[in-house]
C-alpha cells in the first residue's frame, strides 16, 4: 500500500510539469497560429433551489463542433471526437452572468472551467428551468451564451438519479476496444440507446400526479469534454433534460488519483440529496462496474430516503451477477428494493406496481423497446461487433 502511495506521488510529479507544459505550449501555438479560432462559451446545465442555484460550464477557443448528423462519415465523426478532447481551454476567463434583479462577475479556473453558486435577491420560481445569460469580459468581449438551471418543483413526488454509460446508452464501459470505438466512431446519432429508456424516464419525470414532473439528474464517470454529445444524444431520444454530471480529467494533483471513478460518483449523488432534504429517490445504473456498490454507501449514508434501486444487468460474467445479486439481498434487507433487470419494462412494470408511474405509462415503453429493436443502420452495424479475438474480458 506504501509503495502505491509512493508510485502515485512519483507519477504527479512526473506527470504536472509535463500537462502544465503542453497546456502552456498549445497556448503559445493557439495564440500564434489560431487567432481567428473563436472563443466560446460552454454552459452546462445548472440547478438548484429558488434561494440558491449552481451555474456552471467552460470557456474554450475553438471552432464549435456543431450537430451531428446521420449521415456523417468515421472519418467526420473521428474529427469531432478529437476537436473535443484537443479543444484549447482559455484559462482565467471572465465572465458576467446575469439574471433578473443580479449579476456576478465569475473567474474561470486554469482549464477554463466556471462553477459558482448564486443567491439572487428573490427567490426563483420551482417547477422550471430558467435562463442564465453569460457574457464573456475577456480576454475577448461580444462572445455570449445562455446557461439552463432546473428549480424542481416544491411538490415533486421524488427525484431521479441516473448513470449514462451503459445504463442510458451503450458504451461498453467494461470492454476498453468497444468502449474506444464508441466514443471515437459515434456521433448522437449513430449511438444505441438501451431499449425503451426514453419512455421508461419519461414516465419516471411525469409521475402519477397529473402534471407533475420530478427531476432527473445524470451522473457519469465520463469527462465533460464529451457533455456536448451527451446532452445532443439525450434530445435526439427524447430522453427528459436534466442536470449532467461528468468529471475532468486532467495531470493536476487536484484531479489525477484524487478519485476513483466510485468515489467520484458518490461525491455528485450525495449533495444532490442534501440539496433536496424533503425528496426521496429513484436510482439508476448498471452492473458493469460500480454502481451497486456505490448505490448501497447511499442507501447505508440515507436511511428512508431511497425508493428503489434499478440495475440494468450488463454480461460480463456469472461472477459479478452473483455478487450483484448478494448486493441487492442485502439492500432489500436494509428495506430497499433492488432489482436486476434484464430490460427497461421489468423495472418499469416494479415502478407501477410501487405506485411511482402510471399503468398506462408501461405500454408506452413496451412500443418503444420494439422501436429500438429495430434492425441497426450500416454504421450501427460496421462498429457495434468487437472484432473476433480483440475483446478484452470484462
Amino acid at each position: 500500500m506504501a509503495e502505491h502511495s509512493i508510485f502515485k506521488r512519483a507519477i504527479l510529479r512526473a506527470a504536472v510539469p509535463v500537462e502544465r507544459g503542453v497546456d502552456a505550449v498549445k497556448g503559445r501555438l493557439a495564440a500564434r497560429f489560431d487567432r481567428d479560432d473563436p472563443i466560446q462559451i460552454l454552459p452546462f446545465r445548472g440547478f438548484g433551489t429558488p434561494e440558491r442555484f449552481l451555474i456552471q460550464g467552460r470557456v474554450l477557443q475553438d471552432e464549435p463542433v456543431g450537430a451531428s448528423g446521420e449521415n456523417d462519415t468515421i472519418w467526420k465523426n473521428l474529427g469531432n471526437a478529437w476537436k473535443r478532447f484537443e479543444s484549447d481551454e482559455v484559462p482565467h476567463a471572465r465572465l458576467r452572468a446575469r439574471g433578473p434583479g443580479w449579476e456576478r462577475e465569475l473567474v474561470a479556473d486554469e482549464e477554463g472551467y466556471f462553477n459558482e453558486h448564486i443567491e439572487p435577491p428573490a427567490p426563483l420560481a420551482s417547477g422550471q428551468w430558467h435562463d442564465v445569460e453569460l457574457e464573456l469580459l475577456h480576454p475577448a468581449e461580444a462572445v455570449r451564451a445562455t446557461g439552463p438551471v432546473l428549480i424542481p418543483a416544491a411538490d415533486s413526488e421524488f427525484g431521479v438519479i441516473s448513470d449514462i454509460d451503459d445504463t442510458v446508452l451503450e458504451t461498453g464501459v467494461t470492454k476498453r476496444l468497444a468502449m474506444a470505438r464508441t466514443v471515437f466512431l459515434n456521433n448522437a446519432h449513430t449511438r444505441l440507446p438501451f431499449k425503451g429508456v426514453a419512455a421508461f424516464y419519461e414516465a419516471l419525470v411525469q409521475g402519477v400526479r397529473e402534471g407533475g414532473v420530478n427531476p432527473i439528474f445524470f451522473v457519469s464517470g465520463s469527462p465533460w469534454n464529451l457533455y456536448d454529445l451527451l446532452a445532443e444524444f439525450m434530445d435526439l431520444q427524447k430522453i427528459p433534460r436534466g442536470p449532467i454530471l461528468l468529471r475532468d480529467f486532467g495531470l493536476d494533483p487536484s484531479k489525477l488519483f484524487k478519485k476513483e471513478t466510485a468515489a467520484y460518483k458518490l461525491g455528485c449523488i450525495r449533495p444532490i440529496l442534501d440539496l433536496y432534504p424533503h425528496l426521496n429517490f429513484i436510482l439508476i445504473g448498471d452492473s458493469g462496474e460500480k454502481d451497486p456498490e456505490i448505490y448501497r454507501q447511499i442507501v447505508a449514508e440515507y436511511p428512508g430516503r431511497i425508493l428503489a434501486i434499478y440495475i440494468r444487468r450488463i454480461d460480463v460474467g456469472p461472477q459479478r451477477d452473483e455478487q450483484v445479486l448478494n448486493l441487492a439481498k442485502e439492500i432489500r434487507d436494509a428495506g430497499v428494493p433492488m432489482l436486476l433487470c434484464a430490460d427497461t419494462e421489468a423495472a418499469a412494470v416494479h415502478a407501477r406496481e410501487s405506485g411511482w408511474i402510471r399503468a398506462d405509462q408501461i405500454k408506452n415503453v413496451n412500443a418503444e423497446k420494439i422501436k429500438d429493436e429495430v434492425a441497426p443502420s450500416p454504421t450501427e452495424a460496421a462498429l457495434k461487433p468487437d472484432p473476433p479475438g480483440f475483446e478484452t474480458p470484462g
